[in-house]
Formats: C-alpha cells, structure tokens, sequence
C-alpha cells in the first residue's frame, strides 16, 4: 500500500508542476490578445483604403492590367498558408491545414499545379513530413508579425508570380489564414489574392463602412495621374502587402485566443488530475491503515488465544 502511495503522490507533484506551465501560457496568452486584436483594428483602415482605391482604379479605368485581369489558361497556383510557429493553441493548426489541404484539392481538380508558401513552423513541419515541396518558408513570426514581414512575403508572391511559367511562375495568388471574429470564434478561410477580383465602383461605395453621402458622392471623382496603368503598378503592390500582413495579424490574434482557451482547458483537466490523485492516495492511505489495524487485532487475538491455551 505505501508504494501506491508514492505513486499516486509522485503523479500529484508532476501533474502540478504542468499545472503551473499551463496556468502561465494562458496568462500570456490573454496578455497578448489584446495587444493583437489593437494592431490588426490599427491596420484595418489603410487596407480599407486601399482596398477602396484600387477597386476605383481597376472599375472606372477599364485599364487591361496583368494584376486584374484574368488569365485565359491557368496552370498553376501559389497558395500562401499562415499558420503558428509553436503548439499548445488546441485544434488551431489543424483546423488551418485541413482548410488549406481542401483549397489544393480543389485546386487540383481544376487541372491545377500548386506552389506552396508558408508561414509558421507547424505548417512547413506539416508539408516537410510529407515529403512535399515548399518553394518559401517563414518562421518565427507567426505571434509578432510585422509590415516588414508582410513585403517580404508579399515580394516573394509577387516575383512568382510575375515569372514565365517555364520559371515555375504562377497564374494566381491564394492565402490561407484563420479570421478572427472574437477571442472565441475564429474560422480558417482561403481567399484569392491575384488577380484581384475587383468590386465595382458603386458596390464599394455602398458597402463601405462609414456609408455616408459625401463618401457615396466623393468615390468616383478619382484622377488618375499619370496613368490609371502607372497608378495600378504602384498600388497593387501595396495593396498585396496590406492583405498579408492583415491576414497575419488575424491570424497572430486567432493563435493567442485558441492557445488561451487551449490552456485554460489544459489547467482545468490538470486540476480534475490531482483531485482523482488525491482522492486515490486517500483511498490506498485508509486500505493501508484498515490493513495495519486488523494485523494489530489479529496478533492481539493471537497472543489472548495463545495465553488461555496455557
């Protein structure tokens, strides 16, 4: 019985020691959502804008430029996939692949090749298993993205995909990203980066999130100066970089919320682990004590039979 003690108490002291690392990672993970949640909202509004001027430009120009038009034969795709650097976030990754393994089959069943990028090392460990090939890889930035991070990435996308297919270049641009709706909903979607899928003019205006007159009246007076052409060749970029990095921090924002939940799991079961320990250790404590008693009576009966005998 005191080696079942020891076993149960041994399991007590480690159980409670993960405790401890658990209760901590969701204390920086909660610290940290915040933080996120502030700078993807602070990047909302350039990419907003953004977003408004290129629509305006792509519409009201009727200008055939590569980045919007759409390519008559496509044969192969980029697909950019965001995903975290480190675990303990819960279904998180998996949950980001499973989206991203559904977009290549896709893509795939439309005759398609598919060049991958990735960012995180869950992802890149993901496709590295499995023996395929990773034409760029990120890590290390997966929690603290910043814009630098986003051009980088953004110029690699773009180099490929302003390349001669016979260079491996690519006909469009895919991401893969978890959207952060709040700290307890956040859903993996795909969507196209290049071409771009422009919106009209007037629908922009009407969905745009101010939805005031003067915005609906101001919209369509752009000039385009020097060209709608030059115009485009300067904002497309920008508006790609804008893209990522706010799909980077939806998703640095979506990792902190599933870690934290993910932990704050982790500490409850933990706690549900030393309760049933104790409760055991208690248990096999009394059998041991009961066991003692009744050896202790047992030998006392022993010794009265053995004395009335002589």
């Amino acid at each position: 019985m005191g080696a079942q003690q020891r076993v149960f108490k041994q399991k007590i002291r480690s159980t409670s020691s993960l405790r401890k690392i658990f209760k901590a990672m969701e204390l920086i993970a909660a610290s940290r959502i915040q933080k996120a949640i502030a700078r993807s909202q602070a990047a909302s509004p350039y990419a907003n804008a953004l977003t408004r001027a290129v629509s305006a430009v792509a519409s009201e120009s009727n200008v055939d430029h590569v980045l919007t038009s759409e390519p008559e034969n496509v044969s192969r795709a980029a697909v950019l996939i965001v995903g975290p650097d480190r675990g303990f976030a819960g279904a998180y990754s998996a949950n980001l692949l499973r989206e991203a393994e559904e977009l290549i089959r896709l893509l795939h069943s439309e005759g398609k090749d598919v060049s991958l990028f990735t960012v995180g090392g869950k992802a890149e460990n993901y496709y590295t298993f499995r023996d395929r090939a990773i034409d760029q890889a990120w890590t290390g930035i997966s929690e603290m993205p910043t814009p630098e991070n986003a051009r980088k990435i953004g110029g690699a996308l773009l180099q490929s995909f302003n390349a001669e297919s016979a260079e491996g270049g690519v006909d469009e641009i895919y991401i893969v990203f978890t959207k952060f709706v709040s700290s307890v909903k956040h859903d993996p979607e795909y969507r196209r980066l290049l071409p771009l899928e422009v919106v009209d003019a007037e629908e922009v205006t009407t969905g745009a999130s101010s939805g005031s007159a003067k915005d609906a009246a101001a919209f369509p007076l752009y000039e385009f100066e020097p060209s709608a052409e030059a115009v485009l060749d300067s904002l497309l970029p920008r508006y790609i970089d804008s893209r990522i990095l706010s799909a980077l921090l939806s998703a640095s924002a979506s990792e902190q919320a599933s870690r934290q939940a993910a932990m704050h799991t982790a500490t409850e079961n933990a706690d549900d682990l030393i309760k049933t320990y104790t409760r055991l250790a208690n248990t096999a404590r009394q059998a041991e004590i009961t066991q003692e008693l009744t050896e202790i009576v047992g030998g006392a009966d022993a010794l009265a039979a053995s004395s009335a005998g002589d």
